[in-house]
């Protein structure tokens, strides 16, 4: 297991560096050797923030967690991840028969078989700003909404975050 750190606003000194790397290396029971982790150091007033990606076979675990101390941020980041991996691997596992020796590198290239479709929707993209596209998700009731955004003529979505404030995603060609 390959650990790619990089640090905005932040010295991430030896000693962090190693007790990150040490951290993420309990996840390498559920991979094989040639897998990398993207961790991401990052700080703003009193807030430490450690963000972590790992890319498996076309699956992304993430997990992020935004503290005062940036060695619990680690200990909770790699929770995070364990957690994950263990609910991700016991549904393998179960697809597999069971197979308790199952790790991430053994499963197949094609994981979507398991994924079920069950409701499929079409609708007509309207063209509309940015907040009008907030109202309306608000008043569907919905934490997302897919629309044409009316000034940059791309396809868009909205949505609502866990701290209640808006995300926009913004597609490109």
């Amino acid at each position: 297991m390959k650990v790619v750190i990089t640090s905005k606003n932040v010295n991430a000194n030896d000693r962090l560096k190693d007790t990150i790397e040490k951290k993420m290396e309990k996840l390498s029971k559920y991979f094989s050797d040639n897998i990398i982790v993207n961790v991401t150091l990052s700080a703003e007033k009193n807030r430490q923030k450690i963000e972590a990606t790992i890319r498996v076979r076309g699956m992304i675990f993430r997990a992020e967690d935004v503290s005062g101390d940036m060695y619990e941020g680690v200990d909770n980041v790699v929770e995070k991840l364990s957690t994950q991996m263990s609910r991700f691997k016991t549904k393998i596992q179960k697809k597999h028969k069971d197979n308790k020796d199952f790790v991430f590198a053994d499963w197949p290239e094609e994981v979507q078989e398991e994924i079920k479709v069950v409701k499929t929707k079409k609708f007509e993209l309207e063209p509309m700003t940015t907040d009008e596209a907030i109202l309306q998700m608000e008043m569907l009731e919905h934490n997302f909404f897919v629309f044409l955004n009316m000034e940059t003529d791309s396809v868009n979505v909205v949505y609502k975050r866990k701290d209640d404030d808006y995300g926009l995603l913004e597609t490109t060609y």
